[in-house]
Protein backbone atom coordinates (compact mmCIF):
# COMPACT_ATOMS: atom_id res chain seq x y z
CA UNK A 1 0.00 0.00 0.00
CA UNK A 2 1.40 3.45 -1.14
CA UNK A 3 2.06 6.00 1.72
CA UNK A 4 -0.58 8.12 0.73
CA UNK A 5 -3.74 4.97 0.57
CA UNK A 6 -1.89 4.52 4.22
CA UNK A 7 -3.03 7.76 5.15
CA UNK A 8 -6.60 8.15 3.37
CA UNK A 9 -7.16 4.42 5.46
CA UNK A 10 -6.06 6.13 8.54
CA UNK A 11 -8.28 9.18 7.86
CA UNK A 12 -11.26 6.67 7.18
CA UNK A 13 -10.73 4.63 10.04
CA UNK A 14 -10.53 7.30 12.32
CA UNK A 15 -13.80 9.11 10.74
CA UNK A 16 -17.09 8.48 12.73
CA UNK A 17 -20.63 8.71 11.33
CA UNK A 18 -22.73 10.88 13.17
CA UNK A 19 -25.58 8.47 13.51
CA UNK A 20 -22.88 6.75 16.34
CA UNK A 21 -21.98 9.94 18.10
CA UNK A 22 -23.57 9.50 21.36
CA UNK A 23 -23.99 11.95 24.84
CA UNK A 24 -24.33 10.53 28.10
CA UNK A 25 -28.08 9.83 28.93
CA UNK A 26 -29.43 12.84 30.63
CA UNK A 27 -29.55 12.46 34.41
CA UNK A 28 -32.61 11.85 36.45
CA UNK A 29 -33.95 14.80 38.08
CA UNK A 30 -33.36 13.49 41.63
CA UNK A 31 -29.69 12.53 40.59
CA UNK A 32 -28.69 16.12 41.97
CA UNK A 33 -30.58 15.66 45.57
CA UNK A 34 -27.14 15.71 47.07
CA UNK A 35 -26.69 19.57 45.95
CA UNK A 36 -30.01 20.01 48.75
CA UNK A 37 -28.85 20.74 52.00
CA UNK A 38 -31.51 21.11 54.88
CA UNK A 39 -31.37 24.48 55.92
CA UNK A 40 -34.89 24.95 57.91
CA UNK A 41 -35.25 24.87 61.42
CA UNK A 42 -35.21 21.41 61.61
CA UNK A 43 -34.28 21.38 65.33
CA UNK A 44 -37.48 22.87 66.32
CA UNK A 45 -39.37 19.71 65.52
CA UNK A 46 -38.08 17.64 68.76
CA UNK A 47 -39.87 18.42 71.59
CA UNK A 48 -36.95 19.27 74.09
CA UNK A 49 -35.59 21.92 71.42
CA UNK A 50 -39.34 23.34 69.42
CA UNK A 51 -38.89 26.69 71.15
CA UNK A 52 -34.93 27.30 70.45
CA UNK A 53 -34.63 29.98 68.27
CA UNK A 54 -31.77 30.01 65.33
CA UNK A 55 -29.61 32.61 67.02
CA UNK A 56 -29.55 30.37 70.02
CA UNK A 57 -29.26 27.22 68.28
CA UNK A 58 -26.20 28.51 66.72
CA UNK A 59 -24.35 29.44 69.39
CA UNK A 60 -21.37 27.01 70.41
CA UNK A 61 -21.78 27.80 74.03
CA UNK A 62 -25.70 26.70 74.03
CA UNK A 63 -24.39 23.44 72.21
CA UNK A 64 -21.83 22.99 74.57
CA UNK A 65 -24.26 23.46 77.45
CA UNK A 66 -27.18 21.29 75.98
CA UNK A 67 -25.10 18.77 75.05
CA UNK A 68 -26.54 15.25 76.25
CA UNK A 69 -23.79 13.44 77.85
CA UNK A 70 -24.49 10.63 80.48
CA UNK A 71 -27.26 8.75 80.78
CA UNK A 72 -28.48 10.89 83.36
CA UNK A 73 -29.35 13.44 80.35
CA UNK A 74 -30.04 10.99 77.91
CA UNK A 75 -33.35 9.64 79.96
CA UNK A 76 -33.85 13.43 80.45
CA UNK A 77 -34.04 14.37 77.11
CA UNK A 78 -36.19 10.97 75.94
CA UNK A 79 -38.75 12.14 78.77
CA UNK A 80 -42.22 12.58 77.55
CA UNK A 81 -41.67 11.88 74.32
CA UNK A 82 -39.63 9.18 73.49
CA UNK A 83 -40.97 5.25 73.00
CA UNK A 84 -40.62 3.75 76.12
CA UNK A 85 -39.43 0.18 74.52
CA UNK A 86 -36.66 2.60 72.53
CA UNK A 87 -35.45 3.96 75.49
CA UNK A 88 -35.11 0.80 77.45
CA UNK A 89 -32.86 -0.74 74.49
CA UNK A 90 -30.72 2.34 74.78
CA UNK A 91 -30.28 1.91 78.44
CA UNK A 92 -29.24 -1.55 77.61
CA UNK A 93 -26.79 -0.56 75.39
CA UNK A 94 -25.52 2.22 77.37
CA UNK A 95 -24.18 -0.27 80.34
CA UNK A 96 -22.38 -2.38 77.33
CA UNK A 97 -20.54 0.24 75.41
CA UNK A 98 -16.63 1.46 75.39
CA UNK A 99 -17.55 4.86 75.14
CA UNK A 100 -19.39 7.42 77.22
CA UNK A 101 -22.23 8.78 75.37
CA UNK A 102 -21.98 12.64 74.36
CA UNK A 103 -24.53 13.95 71.52
CA UNK A 104 -24.66 17.73 70.93
CA UNK A 105 -28.41 19.37 70.19
CA UNK A 106 -27.09 19.82 66.39
CA UNK A 107 -27.00 16.04 65.42
CA UNK A 108 -29.90 15.06 67.78
CA UNK A 109 -31.62 17.15 65.60
CA UNK A 110 -30.65 15.49 63.03
CA UNK A 111 -31.89 11.92 63.81
CA UNK A 112 -35.31 11.33 62.11
CA UNK A 113 -36.65 10.39 65.25
CA UNK A 114 -40.01 8.15 63.24
CA UNK A 115 -37.24 5.55 62.47
CA UNK A 116 -34.52 5.81 65.36
CA UNK A 117 -33.41 2.03 64.79
CA UNK A 118 -32.85 2.98 61.06
CA UNK A 119 -31.08 6.15 61.19
CA UNK A 120 -27.48 6.81 60.50
CA UNK A 121 -26.52 9.16 62.83
CA UNK A 122 -28.49 7.74 66.45
CA UNK A 123 -26.51 4.82 64.69
CA UNK A 124 -23.06 6.27 65.35
CA UNK A 125 -23.64 7.44 68.64
CA UNK A 126 -26.33 6.44 70.57
CA UNK A 127 -26.11 2.55 71.56
CA UNK A 128 -28.52 -0.03 71.57
CA UNK A 129 -28.95 -3.64 73.51
CA UNK A 130 -30.72 -5.02 70.54
CA UNK A 131 -28.05 -4.45 68.05
CA UNK A 132 -25.05 -5.88 70.26
CA UNK A 133 -22.93 -8.24 68.24
CA UNK A 134 -20.19 -10.38 70.17
CA UNK A 135 -16.84 -9.28 69.89
CA UNK A 136 -14.60 -11.40 67.37
CA UNK A 137 -11.99 -13.20 69.57
CA UNK A 138 -8.98 -11.73 68.24
CA UNK A 139 -10.01 -8.06 68.91
CA UNK A 140 -7.99 -6.16 71.17
CA UNK A 141 -8.49 -2.44 73.07
CA UNK A 142 -5.94 -0.55 71.15
CA UNK A 143 -6.50 -2.98 68.05
CA UNK A 144 -3.67 -0.56 66.00
CA UNK A 145 -1.12 -0.84 69.11
CA UNK A 146 -0.96 2.88 69.21
CA UNK A 147 0.68 2.78 72.28
CA UNK A 148 3.24 0.38 71.47
CA UNK A 149 4.36 2.57 69.15
CA UNK A 150 4.30 5.56 71.43
CA UNK A 151 8.17 6.88 72.05
CA UNK A 152 6.38 8.96 75.16
CA UNK A 153 2.99 9.32 76.16
CA UNK A 154 0.70 10.78 73.24
CA UNK A 155 2.55 10.51 70.32
CA UNK A 156 2.64 7.30 68.02
CA UNK A 157 5.37 7.34 65.80
CA UNK A 158 4.91 4.59 63.23
CA UNK A 159 5.40 6.12 59.93
CA UNK A 160 8.69 7.03 59.06
CA UNK A 161 7.81 10.64 58.53
CA UNK A 162 5.01 11.04 60.43
CA UNK A 163 3.56 10.95 63.99
CA UNK A 164 0.08 11.26 65.77
CA UNK A 165 0.30 13.84 68.58
CA UNK A 166 -2.50 13.07 70.74
CA UNK A 167 -3.19 16.37 72.87
CA UNK A 168 -5.97 15.43 74.93
CA UNK A 169 -8.79 12.76 75.61
CA UNK A 170 -12.16 15.23 74.84
CA UNK A 171 -14.55 15.30 71.94
CA UNK A 172 -17.50 17.59 71.51
CA UNK A 173 -19.21 13.87 70.70
CA UNK A 174 -17.81 10.36 71.63
CA UNK A 175 -18.13 8.17 68.33
CA UNK A 176 -19.00 4.17 69.36
CA UNK A 177 -16.86 3.42 66.94
CA UNK A 178 -14.19 5.46 67.97
CA UNK A 179 -10.74 3.40 67.60
CA UNK A 180 -9.13 5.48 70.96
CA UNK A 181 -12.10 3.72 73.33
CA UNK A 182 -9.33 2.42 75.46
CA UNK A 183 -8.42 6.89 76.31
CA UNK A 184 -11.63 8.96 75.10
CA UNK A 185 -13.86 10.10 77.29
CA UNK A 186 -14.80 8.63 80.85
CA UNK A 187 -14.65 5.78 82.60
CA UNK A 188 -17.68 3.47 81.15
CA UNK A 189 -19.27 0.11 82.66
CA UNK A 190 -16.60 -1.80 80.25
CA UNK A 191 -13.03 0.16 80.46
CA UNK A 192 -11.04 2.09 82.40
CA UNK A 193 -9.48 4.76 80.30
CA UNK A 194 -6.08 5.75 80.08
CA UNK A 195 -4.85 9.38 80.54
CA UNK A 196 -4.16 11.91 78.00
CA UNK A 197 -5.34 15.07 79.28
CA UNK A 198 -4.49 18.17 78.61
CA UNK A 199 -1.07 18.89 79.64
CA UNK A 200 1.73 21.22 78.57
CA UNK A 201 4.42 19.46 80.60
CA UNK A 202 3.57 16.55 78.50
CA UNK A 203 3.51 18.22 75.49
CA UNK A 204 6.77 18.83 75.81
CA UNK A 205 8.13 15.55 76.04
CA UNK A 206 6.65 15.25 72.49
CA UNK A 207 7.94 18.35 71.24
CA UNK A 208 11.26 17.23 72.35
CA UNK A 209 10.59 14.38 70.86
CA UNK A 210 9.90 15.32 67.48
CA UNK A 211 12.76 18.08 67.76
CA UNK A 212 15.39 15.37 68.26
CA UNK A 213 13.82 12.95 65.07
CA UNK A 214 14.56 14.72 62.26
CA UNK A 215 13.61 12.44 59.66
CA UNK A 216 9.66 13.64 61.02
CA UNK A 217 7.83 16.40 58.96
CA UNK A 218 4.21 15.75 58.99
CA UNK A 219 2.53 15.65 62.38
CA UNK A 220 -1.73 14.90 62.62
CA UNK A 221 -2.91 17.58 66.11
CA UNK A 222 -5.89 15.20 67.47
CA UNK A 223 -6.70 13.29 70.31
CA UNK A 224 -9.99 13.76 71.62
CA UNK A 225 -10.38 16.58 69.46
CA UNK A 226 -9.10 19.71 68.36
CA UNK A 227 -11.91 21.67 68.46
CA UNK A 228 -12.27 20.89 72.59
CA UNK A 229 -8.37 22.54 72.77
CA UNK A 230 -9.08 26.30 73.89
CA UNK A 231 -7.49 28.86 71.51
CA UNK A 232 -4.64 29.91 72.82
CA UNK A 233 -3.80 26.32 73.15
CA UNK A 234 -4.41 25.60 69.48
CA UNK A 235 -2.48 28.64 68.81
CA UNK A 236 0.53 27.52 70.73
CA UNK A 237 1.06 23.97 69.21
CA UNK A 238 0.57 24.82 65.62
CA UNK A 239 3.17 27.80 66.30
CA UNK A 240 5.60 25.54 68.31
CA UNK A 241 5.31 22.83 65.29
CA UNK A 242 5.89 25.18 62.30
CA UNK A 243 8.99 26.66 64.43
CA UNK A 244 11.04 23.12 64.03
CA UNK A 245 13.14 23.25 61.47
CA UNK A 246 12.29 19.58 60.57
CA UNK A 247 8.82 19.87 60.28
CA UNK A 248 6.87 20.47 56.81
CA UNK A 249 3.34 19.56 57.76
CA UNK A 250 0.94 19.76 60.38
CA UNK A 251 -3.27 19.00 60.48
CA UNK A 252 -5.31 19.36 62.76
CA UNK A 253 -7.89 16.37 62.87
CA UNK A 254 -11.45 17.09 64.12
CA UNK A 255 -14.96 15.69 63.80
CA UNK A 256 -15.99 19.48 65.20
CA UNK A 257 -17.58 20.53 61.75
CA UNK A 258 -19.69 17.26 61.18
CA UNK A 259 -21.23 17.45 64.65
CA UNK A 260 -21.25 21.33 66.05
CA UNK A 261 -20.20 23.28 62.71
CA UNK A 262 -21.71 26.52 64.64
CA UNK A 263 -18.27 26.73 66.15
CA UNK A 264 -16.71 28.05 62.87
CA UNK A 265 -19.78 30.81 62.96
CA UNK A 266 -19.85 31.72 66.84
CA UNK A 267 -16.38 31.37 68.11
CA UNK A 268 -14.42 34.16 66.10
CA UNK A 269 -11.35 33.35 69.06
CA UNK A 270 -11.44 29.50 68.02
CA UNK A 271 -11.26 30.70 64.10
CA UNK A 272 -8.44 33.38 64.23
CA UNK A 273 -6.54 30.70 65.96
CA UNK A 274 -6.85 28.55 63.75
CA UNK A 275 -6.63 30.98 60.39
CA UNK A 276 -2.83 32.42 62.12
CA UNK A 277 -1.27 29.43 62.45
CA UNK A 278 -2.34 28.85 58.88
CA UNK A 279 -0.95 32.40 57.72
CA UNK A 280 1.87 31.88 59.26
CA UNK A 281 2.60 27.97 57.62
CA UNK A 282 2.04 29.92 54.32
CA UNK A 283 4.64 32.39 55.00
CA UNK A 284 6.80 29.36 56.03
CA UNK A 285 5.81 27.47 53.01
CA UNK A 286 4.50 25.19 55.17
CA UNK A 287 1.00 23.22 55.02
CA UNK A 288 -1.56 23.91 57.34
CA UNK A 289 -4.67 22.01 57.06
CA UNK A 290 -7.73 20.71 58.88
CA UNK A 291 -9.19 16.48 58.71
CA UNK A 292 -12.52 16.24 59.56
CA UNK A 293 -14.84 13.33 60.02
CA UNK A 294 -18.24 13.02 58.01
CA UNK A 295 -19.86 9.76 57.56
CA UNK A 296 -23.51 10.43 56.28
CA UNK A 297 -24.87 12.84 53.85
CA UNK A 298 -27.51 13.35 57.16
CA UNK A 299 -24.84 15.29 58.73
CA UNK A 300 -24.34 18.28 56.29
CA UNK A 301 -26.66 20.83 56.05
CA UNK A 302 -26.51 24.65 54.91
CA UNK A 303 -25.12 25.17 58.22
CA UNK A 304 -22.02 23.56 57.20
CA UNK A 305 -21.65 24.97 54.53
CA UNK A 306 -21.48 28.06 55.57
CA UNK A 307 -19.36 26.36 58.50
CA UNK A 308 -16.73 25.39 55.89
CA UNK A 309 -17.00 28.21 53.72
CA UNK A 310 -15.10 30.35 56.84
CA UNK A 311 -12.00 28.04 56.17
CA UNK A 312 -12.36 27.79 52.38
CA UNK A 313 -12.44 31.82 52.21
CA UNK A 314 -8.99 31.90 54.52
CA UNK A 315 -7.60 28.99 51.77
CA UNK A 316 -7.81 26.46 54.41
CA UNK A 317 -7.83 22.70 52.65
CA UNK A 318 -10.06 20.23 54.58
CA UNK A 319 -10.21 16.74 54.04
CA UNK A 320 -12.76 13.76 55.25
CA UNK A 321 -12.02 10.68 56.59
CA UNK A 322 -14.96 8.92 56.99
CA UNK A 323 -15.44 4.95 58.60
CA UNK A 324 -17.15 2.30 56.47
CA UNK A 325 -19.70 1.21 59.28
CA UNK A 326 -23.01 -0.76 58.32
CA UNK A 327 -26.33 1.08 58.48
CA UNK A 328 -25.00 4.12 58.31
CA UNK A 329 -22.73 4.49 54.46
CA UNK A 330 -22.35 0.55 53.33
CA UNK A 331 -23.66 0.91 50.29
CA UNK A 332 -22.83 2.47 47.19
CA UNK A 333 -25.46 4.93 46.47
CA UNK A 334 -25.61 6.12 50.39
CA UNK A 335 -21.39 6.33 49.91
CA UNK A 336 -21.93 8.40 46.74
CA UNK A 337 -24.27 10.35 48.30
CA UNK A 338 -21.40 11.76 50.83
CA UNK A 339 -18.75 11.69 48.76
CA UNK A 340 -20.62 14.15 46.03
CA UNK A 341 -22.42 16.24 49.13
CA UNK A 342 -18.85 16.28 50.35
CA UNK A 343 -17.59 18.02 47.51
CA UNK A 344 -20.32 20.43 46.71
CA UNK A 345 -19.32 22.01 50.22
CA UNK A 346 -15.53 22.03 48.73
CA UNK A 347 -14.66 19.23 51.33
CA UNK A 348 -11.99 17.26 49.61
CA UNK A 349 -13.04 13.06 50.57
CA UNK A 350 -10.13 11.87 51.20
CA UNK A 351 -10.27 8.22 53.07
CA UNK A 352 -12.89 5.75 53.67
CA UNK A 353 -11.44 3.49 56.19
CA UNK A 354 -12.64 0.06 56.90
CA UNK A 355 -13.80 -0.21 60.07
CA UNK A 356 -11.33 -0.92 63.00
CA UNK A 357 -11.74 -3.75 65.40
CA UNK A 358 -13.17 -1.82 68.33
CA UNK A 359 -15.00 -3.26 71.17
CA UNK A 360 -18.75 -3.31 71.09
CA UNK A 361 -19.74 -2.67 68.03
CA UNK A 362 -19.64 -5.87 65.98
CA UNK A 363 -22.75 -4.56 63.96
CA UNK A 364 -21.29 -1.85 62.69
CA UNK A 365 -17.90 -3.81 60.96
CA UNK A 366 -18.59 -4.79 57.41
CA UNK A 367 -16.25 -7.05 56.10
CA UNK A 368 -13.66 -6.45 53.00
CA UNK A 369 -15.50 -8.18 50.48
CA UNK A 370 -17.98 -5.18 51.45
CA UNK A 371 -15.32 -2.35 51.12
CA UNK A 372 -14.67 -3.52 47.68
CA UNK A 373 -18.02 -3.54 46.33
CA UNK A 374 -18.51 -0.03 47.82
CA UNK A 375 -15.03 1.11 45.95
CA UNK A 376 -15.49 0.00 42.66
CA UNK A 377 -18.81 1.39 42.67
CA UNK A 378 -18.15 4.51 43.87
CA UNK A 379 -15.09 5.07 41.87
CA UNK A 380 -15.98 7.32 38.50
CA UNK A 381 -19.10 9.03 40.45
CA UNK A 382 -17.01 12.07 40.33
CA UNK A 383 -13.69 14.05 39.60
CA UNK A 384 -10.61 11.86 40.65
CA UNK A 385 -9.16 14.54 43.02
CA UNK A 386 -12.71 13.72 44.76
CA UNK A 387 -12.36 10.10 44.79
CA UNK A 388 -11.42 8.76 48.69
CA UNK A 389 -9.62 6.00 48.71
CA UNK A 390 -10.62 3.21 50.69
CA UNK A 391 -8.36 1.95 53.30
CA UNK A 392 -7.82 -0.52 55.76
CA UNK A 393 -5.49 0.64 58.89
CA UNK A 394 -3.93 -3.14 59.34
CA UNK A 395 -4.45 -4.16 63.14
CA UNK A 396 -0.89 -4.67 64.84
CA UNK A 397 0.32 -0.99 63.97
CA UNK A 398 0.76 -1.97 60.29
CA UNK A 399 -0.71 0.97 59.37
CA UNK A 400 -2.94 2.41 56.32
CA UNK A 401 -3.13 0.20 53.39
CA UNK A 402 -5.21 -0.23 50.17
CA UNK A 403 -8.17 -2.44 50.35
CA UNK A 404 -7.24 -4.27 47.58
CA UNK A 405 -3.45 -4.66 48.27
CA UNK A 406 -4.27 -7.53 50.70
CA UNK A 407 -1.73 -10.50 50.22
CA UNK A 408 -4.44 -12.92 51.00
CA UNK A 409 -8.40 -12.60 51.46
CA UNK A 410 -9.74 -15.80 52.40
CA UNK A 411 -13.54 -14.80 52.45
CA UNK A 412 -15.27 -17.73 53.77
CA UNK A 413 -12.64 -17.54 57.56
CA UNK A 414 -12.89 -14.05 57.27
CA UNK A 415 -9.39 -13.44 57.04
CA UNK A 416 -7.14 -10.95 55.38
CA UNK A 417 -3.25 -10.71 55.32
CA UNK A 418 -1.59 -7.42 54.69
CA UNK A 419 1.81 -6.28 54.01
CA UNK A 420 3.71 -2.82 55.06
CA UNK A 421 7.09 -2.95 53.90
CA UNK A 422 7.51 0.59 54.47
CA UNK A 423 6.49 0.52 57.89
CA UNK A 424 7.53 -2.81 59.93
CA UNK A 425 9.33 -4.86 56.66
CA UNK A 426 8.75 -8.75 57.13
CA UNK A 427 5.54 -8.61 59.23
CA UNK A 428 2.49 -9.98 58.50
CA UNK A 429 -0.73 -7.58 59.25
CA UNK A 430 -3.60 -9.71 59.98
CA UNK A 431 -7.70 -8.02 59.76
CA UNK A 432 -10.52 -9.96 60.53
CA UNK A 433 -13.89 -9.59 58.74
CA UNK A 434 -16.93 -9.67 61.99
CA UNK A 435 -18.20 -13.10 62.58
CA UNK A 436 -22.04 -11.84 61.87
CA UNK A 437 -20.67 -12.34 57.93
CA UNK A 438 -19.54 -15.42 58.32
CA UNK A 439 -21.26 -18.48 57.95
CA UNK A 440 -22.78 -20.38 61.21
CA UNK A 441 -20.09 -23.12 61.03
CA UNK A 442 -16.96 -20.91 60.46
CA UNK A 443 -18.60 -18.43 63.51
CA UNK A 444 -18.34 -21.75 65.39
CA UNK A 445 -14.79 -22.35 64.52
CA UNK A 446 -13.81 -19.07 66.05
CA UNK A 447 -14.97 -20.27 69.39
CA UNK A 448 -12.28 -22.68 69.27
CA UNK A 449 -8.92 -21.84 70.30
CA UNK A 450 -7.28 -24.70 67.97
CA UNK A 451 -9.45 -23.86 65.08
CA UNK A 452 -8.59 -20.39 65.57
CA UNK A 453 -4.77 -21.06 64.93
CA UNK A 454 -5.41 -23.64 61.94
CA UNK A 455 -7.46 -20.92 60.47
CA UNK A 456 -4.49 -18.22 61.06
CA UNK A 457 -1.78 -20.71 60.12
CA UNK A 458 -3.46 -21.64 56.74
CA UNK A 459 -3.61 -17.73 55.82
CA UNK A 460 -0.04 -16.89 56.93
CA UNK A 461 0.88 -20.34 54.82
CA UNK A 462 -1.09 -19.19 52.09
CA UNK A 463 0.94 -15.65 51.93
CA UNK A 464 4.35 -17.13 51.91
CA UNK A 465 7.71 -15.86 52.28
Amino acid sequence: MSAGNEHESGKLSAAIDDSQRRARKAVEPGYFEYRNLRDDEFWRALPPFADVDRETFLSTKWQMQNSVYGMPKLLAFFEGWADPAFVADVEKGFHIAPMAVRVTPYLLSLINWDSPYDDPIRTQFIPLGSNFEEDHPMLTLDSLSEQVDAPVPGLTHRYADKALFLALDTCPVYCRFCTRSYAIGVDTDTVEKVSLKVNPKRWEQAFAYIESRPELEDIVISGGDAFNLPAKHLKAIGERLLNMKNIRRIRYATKGPAVMPMKLLSDPEWVEALTDVHAMGRRMHKQVAVHTHFNSANEITEITRQAINVLFEHGITVRNQSVLQTGVNNTVESMTKLVKRLGEINVHPYYVYQHDMVSGVESLRTNIATALEIELGVRGCTAGFNQPLVIVDAPGGGGKRSIFSFEHYNRETGISVYRAPAVKLGQNFLYFDPLHSLSAEVRARWQVAGEREEMIAAAIKAVGD
